[in-house]
């Protein structure tokens, strides 16, 4: 057995790292069909909500036949307008909102980036920052109005997803 030779201190993740690795574990319990996606925001260096993607509370988990968009057979990108899931973003700010949490000036950490309705939420709500882990159609008017809302943005640069999230 090789002995690890970091002292305690280095063996700690940095923030960023810390609140994505809890994102994905978060994007597990997703109820979507096609794509596990999850979003924490965090607000003074403490999670204040999550939210993965999923049918609306309430509705039949799109796993189960939920959502007759992601049980057909249209291809990924198609036919969004019919898929009742929401996304992640949406529902950790909708999760925080239903119990009160103010997410103003708070960061986002998303498994993907947002696309453009959950970056008009994310402005909305008051985020002031995005961090994401892989792109998914994070299309120039997307990050263009993030920006000109100085909603600042980066992907998590070096970032491992740690082994005991299911893939």
């Amino acid at each position: 057995m090789q002995k690890n030779n970091k002292l305690p201190s280095e063996q700690r993740p940095d923030w960023d790292t810390y609140f994505m690795d809890i994102a994905h574990v978060v994007a597990t319990r997703g109820n979507c069909s096609r794509r596990k996606v999850a979003a924490v925001i965090v607000k003074d260096k403490r999670i204040i909500s999550t939210g993965y993607n999923g049918t609306p509370r309430g509705i039949k988990n799109c796993m189960d036949g939920g959502c007759p968009r992601c049980a057909s057979d249209t291809p990924s990108g198609g036919g969004l307008g019919e898929c009742i899931c929401s996304h992640a973003e949406e529902n950790s700010i909708t999760q925080a909102a239903y119990h009160g949490i103010s997410t103003k000036d708070a960061t986002i950490y998303v498994t993907l980036s947002p696309c453009l309705t959950c970056a008009k939420m994310i402005i909305n709500a008051g985020i002031k920052e995005v961090i994401y882990d892989q792109e998914y159609s994070f299309n120039e008017q997307t990050r263009s109005t993030l920006t000109e809302a100085k909603v600042l943005v980066r992907k998590i640069d070096g970032y491992e997803r740690p082994s005991l999230v299911r893939r």
